[in-house]
């Protein structure tokens, strides 16, 4: 059978249903507020409401870690990805377990507090950082802001245009207010129009895939049933990028997504944005409500007989559920896995619909292009890789911040000129690219330009462009932990040589490290060998990219870290 045609249980089940999928993960959200008990308790009831069997609220309520996690009536979600590591090396976490008394992971017998370990708040530039409910707190004293010895800090994220002439950051960095392209477009232009401006600007995905934009946008087929998402579920710690778009001027990016649906020929969308950014949340919900009010949005918009209609969704806690299918799945109320392609999610997606999914900061390019002109986006950038983009720099460094550079921008400039270095003299161990699952560069390989195809030589990508800087505080050996243990809470555990392969990964490390061994154990031929089997198997056989680049990563850190062990 074609897997096109592949029977899905779960999609039939729900289909008899209503399709609940964003109801159920809502009422799932809502029934966990406060409690600390196990989603068996609760979660089958949640199903059962909505006239689906106990399996069906059961798998997304023990998949998100917002729904597995315990939640006492006060919750507090702490940052324990690589910025906030780098900044203090991982010990802010048991000092903020001191301060609230409770364990990550876990409730106080009364169910008065909760403690939950996440990977990426998006304050990388200000780290640590944790959420106390929705209250922000940052910096080297988290555990006196939780204990009311300190106010909570919440510094804005800082963002500076690099290039002249900004476009993701025209409204941020360049008072360019959204809105002005939309109801010329729509009197002026015709959807082909908008479509070939796009194609000639060479604007790629910037969501760390980098497929080109024009051509996902027609591989839909201009059917009216299609749905465009807009995916600001910004998992990559060390980028914060998407959330400064939400947060500071979700306007430009509902305005990229209302010209994609008009190019796509589609009337609805839904704008996913990530729990761990509840203000984005607030903002984007916002901004419709004003797009809605202002004429933007509805029906026959500004007369022209164009329908949009947006809804804004709020993720549950998963870094995989940021790849598209698995992303598709979660918006269905299914766990958020990774599934097999094809079909492609542009012939068969949401509910079997076609479905175009954008990242956040590539919508936000969209109106500058429109407005501009493809030619004079692609005149920008390199010859093979078109335009800017958002770089993030973490809190190690001395300007850390958002800034709209132009590819192949040499990283060592980004680096030293625009990040200033490292604060206080520190010197750099190691430079992550791109994310946990990016690379990683020495700092004599610095020369090289910010684009994919150069980055890639290296052993290193692109991805969503976040540059976190361990100095010479961090042991290379705790790096490769840090990210092995990435790796292995969030593989989605769809397939087995990711859901296995990284767990076993992992436990090399810690034997090693253990052990006091700069390499794979005392046993080094055999844990050699099993870990470069590890290694081989996730690479060729995982089902996403997910466990496809951990690989690669780790690699990278070896040869950059010299630690030929580990290769």
């Amino acid at each position: 059978m074609d897997r096109a045609e592949r029977f899905d249980a779960f999609r039939a089940l729900a289909d008899r249903r209503g399709r609940p999928g964003i109801e159920l993960i809502a009422s799932l959200d809502a029934t966990r507020d406060g409690r600390a008990d196990d989603p068996a308790a609760w979660a089958p009831g949640v199903a059962a409401r909505l006239g689906l069997p106990a399996a069906a609220g059961l798998g997304p309520a023990t998949f998100y870690a917002d729904l597995a996690a315990p939640h006492g009536r006060r919750h507090v979600r702490v940052c324990s990805a690589a910025a906030c590591f780098a900044a203090r090396l991982g010990r802010h976490l048991p000092e903020t377990e001191q301060a609230l008394g409770v364990a990550a992971g876990t409730a106080s017998p009364d169910g008065a507090v909760s403690l939950q370990r996440v990977r990426c708040l998006g304050y990388c530039y200000a780290g640590p950082a944790c959420l106390d409910g929705d209250t922000p707190c940052t910096g080297p004293r988290l555990a006196a802001q939780l204990t009311g010895g300190r106010p909570p800090l919440d510094p804005p994220v800082p963002a500076y245009d690099a290039t002249g002439d900004p476009v993701t950051l025209a409204g941020i960095a360049g008072g360019d207010p959204p809105w002005q392209v939309w109801p010329s477009a729509l009197a002026l232009r015709t959807p082909e129009q908008v479509m070939a401006e796009v194609a000639a600007s060479g604007l790629r995905g910037r969501g760390g895939a980098g497929f080109p934009v024009a051509a996902k946008w027609a591989s839909a087929g201009g059917s009216p049933d299609t749905v465009l998402i807009a995916n600001g579920d910004e998992g990559d710690p060390g980028s914060f990028a998407d959330r400064l778009l939400m947060e500071s001027d979700p306007g430009r990016v509902l305005e990229g997504l209302a010209l994609a649906c008009f190019a796509c020929g589609s009337r609805r969308a839904v704008v996913l944005v990530r729990s761990e950014y509840p203000r984005a949340l607030a903002a984007m919900r916002a901004a419709v409500r004003r797009a809605y009010e202002d004429g933007h949005l509805g029906l026959s918009v500004h007369g022209s007989g164009v329908d949009v209609d947006v809804e804004v969704v709020q993720g549950a806690g998963s870094y995989v559920a940021g790849e598209e299918t698995a992303l598709i799945a979660s918006l269905e109320g299914d766990r958020g896995c990774a599934r097999p392609r094809p079909p492609y999610p542009t012939r068969r997606g949401v509910w079997g619909a076609p479905t175009v999914v954008n990242n956040v900061e590539t919508l936000a390019a969209v109106p500058w292009i429109v407005r501009r002109g493809g030619r004079a986006y692609a005149r920008r950038g390199t010859r093979d890789e078109a335009g800017t983009k958002l770089v993030c720099l973490s809190e190690r460094f001395a300007r850390p911040g958002c800034y709209e550079v132009e590819l192949g921008t040499p990283v060592r400039r980004i680096v030293t000129e625009l990040g200033g270095g490292l604060k206080d003299g520190a010197r750099l161990r190691v430079l992550q690219v791109g994310g946990p699952l990016g690379g990683f560069l020495a700092p004599e390989a610095l020369d090289v330009p910010l684009a994919e195809a150069a980055l890639e030589c290296r052993g290193a990508a692109l991805g969503h462009a976040g540059l976190v800087a361990f100095d010479e505080r961090a042991r290379p050996e705790e790096i490769l932990r840090h990210v092995w243990e990435f790796a292995a809470a969030e593989s989605c555990g769809a397939c087995s040589p990711c859901r296995v392969g990284s767990r076993r990964g992992l436990a090399l490390v810690r034997e090693a490290l253990e052990g006091g061994a700069d390499g794979p154990g005392p046993d080094r031929t055999r844990r050699g060998d099993e870990y470069r089997r590890v290694l081989r198997v996730m690479g060729e056989a995982s089902l996403c990219a997910f466990g496809r680049r951990v690989p690669p990563a780790v690699r990278s850190l070896a040869r950059a870290c010299r630690l030929p062990g580990w290769l």
